[in-house]
């Protein structure tokens, strides 16, 4: 046998760990050289230095953890060395533990600490054109100064004409870096991001670099939340390993520089390889019809942004963008992107014990869509659903949460093609609904209906008999015998079919998707 055939039988007998999107992008920053010095995952010492002091345990600023956590009873948890693969199964990087240890974000999770070795170049797939290496990016950038601007939502006109205002003032060149990992802001998928900030480079000077970056969000403590000081130092050491000098922040307070033509620098953040400069305080200048400091508009006579929150319902509802938030270019992205909630594709997904009456509403309410014709309509109902899709499954908690999970996937891919899928599951438990929800969200809207009939009503109207055998011990875990529900607290309706008829149940959501533009009244197109 060839050292090379000896090799790759040593690799495949390894344990494989399959990684998240958000450990993905860790993994890919770490070898790349855009998370230099780190050259694996955290151990325990580190990670509580970095919490605690914001560097690392040999005193190196560094402001956020970088951790591997697993199930403590997957595979991998306890060897000492372990393959990283994506989705796909694609060996990436070999990691050799050094350290485990429990994690403290969660029971049942172990964090592994220890270095990793590349086995082979992350597989990128839309517009791996763009997703170069750390090394070549400084390469095309060249050595003079570099301002960077790393954002997890489109390029307005405002953020437009700041990242211009500094890079004339430094002399440098443009580096922007959409974030994606995960999902982007106001048009949730990275694809559409990275298609707005093209866009937007049509209007900034030539040579402006676009590299997208598998940075994600970042969280101090699961009981602190986010700290957006130290997500951004982190976005500065990956701005800086890309060859930026500076980096923009949009929004932050200066701690000098208070003229309109100085510049300062963020306050509240550790030691970062480059300076991170604000954005500016600007406005829109209606008189001049040019984004400026608002030191410059005459008092009054300023308008502001437009938020990510008020972007979101404009595109929602249809309205029109107006052109000074943004180029014509930018915003037939954001259109495209994010159509009115009239034209896009969603989900509702009905939830209640068996009885309740779920899929009856479920097939009334996908019969009156389906006659509109407008959208395709798709029916999940939970009994077909278990004999086909999820057929071989029990009725364990892990059994239902993989049926849940089954559901809210091929949900997911009906609306994100703008498809309508109605699914009407028990889905007893609200960890698997809410996974579901992440899961739909990242393309479409979820909306969560509880079919709230009490148990007495559902079993009086038992025609199979469930309910008796269940009482009689003759069928296990069965939901509101045997096994808990767990009543959802993020419903956006709550329908009782023991007082409302089944007309009034259905009139009822088709109300609720009227009124929140999902659907057009009729006599109105569609």
């Amino acid at each position: 046998m060839t050292a090379q055939a000896q090799a790759e039988q040593d690799l495949a007998s390894l344990p494989a760990l399959t990684l998240d999107p958000r450990q993905l992008g860790d993994l890919e920053l770490i070898l790349s050289g855009a998370f230099a010095p780190l050259t694996g995952f955290m151990t325990a010492a580190d990670v509580a230095s970095v919490t605690d002091l914001a560097t690392l345990a040999d005193g190196t600023p560094w402001p956020v953890p970088v951790t591997l956590e697993v199930p403590a009873d997957s595979p991998g948890a306890t060897a000492d060395q372990v393959l990283l693969a994506d989705p796909e199964g694609t060996p990436l990087a070999v990691l050799t533990v050094s350290e485990r240890s429990a994690s403290p974000r969660a029971a049942g999770l172990v964090q592994l600490a220890g270095p990793v070795e590349a086995n082979r170049v992350p597989e990128h797939g839309s517009f791996r054109r763009l997703m170069i290496s750390p090394e070549k990016a400084k390469a095309e950038l060249g050595g003079g100064p570099v301002l960077a601007f790393a954002t997890k939502a489109p390029m307005g006109a405002r953020q437009i004409g700041q990242v211009h205002h500094l890079a004339d003032l430094l002399g440098a060149r443009l580096l922007l870096m959409p974030m994606v990992a995960g999902p982007a802001e106001v048009v949730r998928q990275p694809e559409s991001l990275i298609r707005a900030i093209l866009a937007a480079t049509a209007t900034l000077p030539p040579g402006t670099l676009v590299v997208p970056v598998p940075l994600a969000p970042r969280h101090r403590t699961p009981q602190a939340g986010p700290d957006p000081a130290r997500e951004l130092a982190l976005a500065a050491i990956v701005a800086a390993a890309h060859g930026a000098t500076h980096l923009m922040a949009d929004g932050w307070p200066t701690t000098s520089g208070e003229g309109d033509d100085e510049i300062g620098t963020v306050s509240g953040l550790k030691a970062t390889p480059i300076p991170v400069l604000p954005s500016g305080d600007w406005a829109y200048d209606p008189h001049a019809e040019v984004w400026r400091p608002l030191s410059q508009i005459d008092a009054g006579s300023e308008i502001g942004d437009i938020s990510a929150d008020q972007l979101g319902d404009m595109l929602d509802t249809g309205a029109e963008i107006p052109r000074w938030f943004a180029p014509d270019g930018v915003i037939a992205e954001l259109t495209h992107a994010r159509p009115p909630r009239s034209q896009r594709g969603f989900v509702v997904f009905l939830t209640g014990l068996s009885g309740s009456g779920k899929s009856t509403i479920a097939r009334d309410l996908r019969d009156l869509l389906a006659e509109r014709g407008d959208r395709q309509v798709s029916l999940l109902d939970g009994d077909v659903v278990r004999q086909l899709l999820s057929a071989g499954l029990t009725f364990s908690r892990a059994d239902r949460d993989l049926n849940i999970a089954r559901i809210g996937y091929v949900a997911a891919e009906i609306a994100k093609h703008g498809g309508i899928a109605i699914c009407a599951p028990i889905a007893p438990f609200a960890e698997a609904r809410a996974r579901a929800r992440e899961m739909v969200s990242e393309v479409a809207d979820f909306l969560l209906i509880h079919v709230a009939t009490p148990v007495e009503v559902c079993e009086q109207r038992d025609r199979k008999g469930l309910y008796a055998k269940a009482r009689a011990g003759l069928i296990k875990q069965f939901t509101g015998v045997s096994d808990p529900y767990e009543e959802p607290t993020d419903a956006a309706l709550v329908i009782d079919t023991s007082v409302l008829s089944r007309e009034q149940a259905t009139d009822a959501l088709m109300a609720m998707l009227v009124g929140g533009g999902w659907i057009t009244p009729e006599g109105e197109g569609g």
